[in-house]
């Protein structure tokens, strides 16, 4: 907690009100220790009771001033510095009278200094020192905790943002999911239909609960992988292969949900797999710690209808999450797309 956020507590505000006021009332306290300590023939002011008790009643009728403004000027901080600083002034004048009017009934033994210069310059310090203080703690606490309500709401849309990008995955995958079962079911392959039922359902249980998720474990996505990777099988019948590398402290690598499933079905979707193109998918991790997925590239004359889900909302939920793009590297035989990837927090990453 720095100065200024521990004006909120009134023990700080005292304590600052009875340095403030010393330093404001130093002629005087200069005077008083000045009359202690010198020698007799050096003396200006006759040591008494009475004067003792006056600098006491000064200086304590400051420090409730500058105590009653700092907590004013704290506390309405929110306002508009014009409304701080004429209900500022409104407190001082109105603390002048009262001690022109204590004043008037002491019988001081040096000088009754109420319409001194002095006496108004130490008015006018204590008026504009608490107004200053609460201007700079507007400026600094206020707009700290205005900058920290900004970031919630960022947050709070860049997670809406990825829910809508996640969102879009889970209907284009829907459908071609539907076209596999489809093909099983005309051709009666019961079992298969049956295995493939039980997958398709693990597979969309991830993809539900994945809505509530913004990264996950490598680990996950691999154990989703390999669901998908059943259903890619039985359509294609052993013409396409996953080879996946990855240590066991990889696994615990954090990354956007859902990043895979998209990847892998642009291979399906832009190239030609049959036993003349049989198709190899690698899945590894790199000494940087990033994903790397490469598959060959048998490029379809026609590679069908593009809805731009894939690679383009892989690369939106990366820059937002990750604070950094996924990279795509095409040398004419191999299609590569390196995804980044972060350690754990020690906070759930679950939103």
């Amino acid at each position: 907690m720095n100065f200024f956020e521990s004006l909120k507590s009134p023990r700080t505000a005292l304590w600052w009100a009875l340095l403030i006021s010393a330093i404001i009332i130093y002629p005087n306290i200069g005077d008083f220790l000045w009359a202690i300590l010198a020698p007799a023939h050096r003396c200006t002011i006759e040591i008494s009771t009475p004067t003792t008790l006056y600098f006491i009643y000064r200086y304590l009728f400051f420090v409730g001033l500058i105590f009653l403004l700092i907590r004013l000027n704290v506390k309405q901080a929110k306002n508009k510095l014009s409304v701080r600083f004429w209900k500022s002034f409104l407190c001082t004048v109105g603390a002048y009278l009262i001690y022109v009017i204590i004043g008037k009934h002491i019988e001081y033994p040096i000088r009754l200094d109420c319409f001194t210069q002095t006496v108004i310059l130490q008015f006018f310090i204590a008026w504009l020192v608490p107004v200053l203080i609460g201007q700079v703690y507007d400026l600094t606490v206020i707009q700290q905790e205005t900058k920290k309500e900004v970031e919630r709401l960022k947050t709070e849309n860049l997670q809406s943002r990825v829910d809508a990008l996640s969102n879009q995955i889970n209907p284009h995958f829907f459908f071609n999911s539907l076209n596999g079962l489809t093909a099983l079911v005309a051709d009666h392959r019961n079992e298969e239909t049956l295995e493939y039922v039980n997958k398709l359902s693990s597979i969309f249980r991830y993809t539900l609960q994945s809505e509530k998720k913004g990264l996950v474990n490598l680990e996950d996505e691999l154990n989703f992988l390999h669901a998908y990777q059943y259903l890619i099988e039985v359509r294609y019948r052993g013409k396409i292969s996953f080879s996946i590398h990855a240590t066991e402290a990889d696994l615990q690598l954090q990354m956007p949900v859902l990043s895979l499933l998209p990847l892998v079905e642009n291979v399906v979707k832009h190239n030609i797999i049959d036993s003349e193109h049989k198709m190899q998918v690698d899945i590894s991790v790199s000494e940087n710690k990033e994903l790397i997925i490469k598959n060959l590239i048998y490029r379809k004359y026609d590679p069908g209808e593009s809805h731009g889900i894939g690679l383009s909302n892989l690369s939106t939920r990366s820059k937002l999450l990750m604070g950094t793009d996924i990279r795509i590297i095409e040398d004419g035989s191999c299609f590569t797309v390196v995804l980044p990837l972060k350690k754990i927090e020690n906070e759930s990453v679950d939103r």
